[in-house]
């Protein structure tokens, strides 16, 4: 991974896009603004990255194997919690119209929030508060962000984390160890909102979960600044906690993002992607920040370095499986599910990893890849190339290595104790995200 002083470079090197390039220079200045506090050494996505089996053309092959040895001390495994990720896969393979698959996620999110939800509601009141109170106009947009259904997975996470920790180590969650465990899920929160609000302006999106965006509403200009005043209250915030580990962590988070936005901007319609590169990508955009969040989570808690890597591994690998999920429903499910256009990723020439291993198994007639680096020209070709994808198993073979990296995340939680609800209901993350269908 590069380090800090490496971005501008690589950003001044991209020409691609004006407003690619404003956005994420906006990133590395936050950054930049924290890397004083920064002692703490830059954690990488720590990927060990490979297809599911040694050959491409075998790609529904799966292991479950995990890297990650967290637990040394012979604790037992919550065996009733502990599902397969690949059973639970095999039973959500429904299709985007059967209602069991979209109640079953939504139970499940109902029961991962419970032993937090008040935590929760306060939280979100807070960030309305917080974010909107100097200006009438960042109110209105504060409202528009935090007003919506919004799934509230990483506070959720961080909150969670912040109790099992704390039985893990015989602690009361009195009231200063909540208050810090919650500042670090709304910094969490709005970090990621500020990426959300400057991504809708890169992709021209109109809608997000459901509701109008803020460009949409508001206009680029505005979208850009309260994007960046989102990032701004972020440092804010993170400066008043006063954690090292915790300002080193989230700040590379921020970092992340930028890298993650400059290589899927200079890799579109490339054809020539690896699945190390997809993967590296996802971690910046997406699993940094829950991988980030989780271990910061931890390391206000004062736990051990063996539980905060622990954690950190957890967060890397449910946020691949979340994002390998997300590029899934991409192809699988209907606009007015998914809120954009079916197949706007493909459209737009970002691969992702059904689309890589159509093209591995398609190497050899080699329609998809002409399709592709013609950039569908032909008003017809994308509809043909998505029916490409999932004639050649790309889909299934994708929701497999989501499942992969879902078993990992879920053997990361064998350093928390058997006995916490919290852990169940990190437990129960795990089968959200292979179950969600938006």
């Amino acid at each position: 991974m590069l380090c800090h002083n490496q971005y501008p470079c690589k950003l001044l090197a991209c020409k691609q896009s004006r407003s690619i390039h404003h956005l994420s220079n906006v990133r590395i200045i936050a950054a930049h603004k924290l890397c004083y506090l920064n002692k703490v050494s830059s954690l990488s996505w720590g990927g060990e990255v490979r297809p599911l089996s040694s050959s491409k053309n075998n790609a529904l092959n799966t292991s479950t194997k995990s890297d990650v040895k967290v637990n040394d001390k012979g604790q037992n495994i919550d065996i009733k919690a502990r599902h397969s990720s690949l059973e639970i896969l095999k039973n959500s393979e429904c299709s985007s119209s059967d209602e069991i698959c979209k109640e079953n996620s939504e139970e499940i999110l109902l029961k991962i929030s419970a032993p937090v939800q008040t935590s929760l509601e306060r939280l979100t009141k807070n960030l309305t508060e917080a974010i909107g109170k100097g200006h009438p106009l960042l109110m209105a947009a504060a409202k528009q962000i935090f007003g919506g259904k919004g799934k509230r997975i990483r506070p959720t996470i961080i909150l969670l984390i912040g109790q099992a920790t704390a039985e893990l180590l015989g602690k009361s969650c009195d009231a200063d160890l909540s208050a810090r465990h919650m500042r670090v899920a709304e910094i969490a929160e709005i970090i990621h909102t500020a990426s959300l609000v400057h991504d809708d302006v890169l992709d021209e999106s109109d809608i997000r979960r459901g509701r109008r965006t803020v460009n949409s509403l508001y206009g680029t200009r505005v979208a850009v600044l309260v994007g960046d005043f989102l990032f701004a209250q972020s440092s804010w915030l993170l400066s008043c906690l006063g954690n090292i580990e915790v300002i080193g962590l989230m700040s590379q988070v921020i970092a992340n993002f930028a890298q993650g936005e400059v290589s899927q901007a200079t890799r579109l319609f490339d054809c020539s992607l690896s699945l190390e590169q997809y993967l590296e990508k996802s971690f910046c955009k997406t699993a940094s920040l829950i991988a980030s969040g989780s271990r910061a989570a931890a390391a206000v808690g004062d736990c051990s370095e063996e539980v905060k890597t622990a954690l950190f591994q957890y967060g890397r690998h449910l946020g691949l499986a979340f994002q390998i999920v997300d590029d899934v429903l991409d192809f699988t499910e209907t606009t007015q599910r998914l809120g954009k256009p079916r197949g706007q990723d493909l459209a737009s020439g970002n691969l992702t990893a059904p689309t890589l291993y159509a093209l591995w198994a398609n190497a050899g007639k080699g329609e998809l890849k002409s399709l592709i680096e013609s950039r569908f020209e032909d008003p017809k070709s994308l509809e043909r190339a998505l029916q490409l994808v999932e004639e050649a198993g790309g889909i299934m073979a994708a929701r497999r290595l989501a499942a992969e990296h879902a078993e990992k995340a879920r053997t990361c939680l064998e350093v928390l104790p058997n006995y916490s609800p919290a852990r169940h209901s990190l437990n129960l993350i795990v089968n959200y995200v292979l179950l969600r269908t938006r």
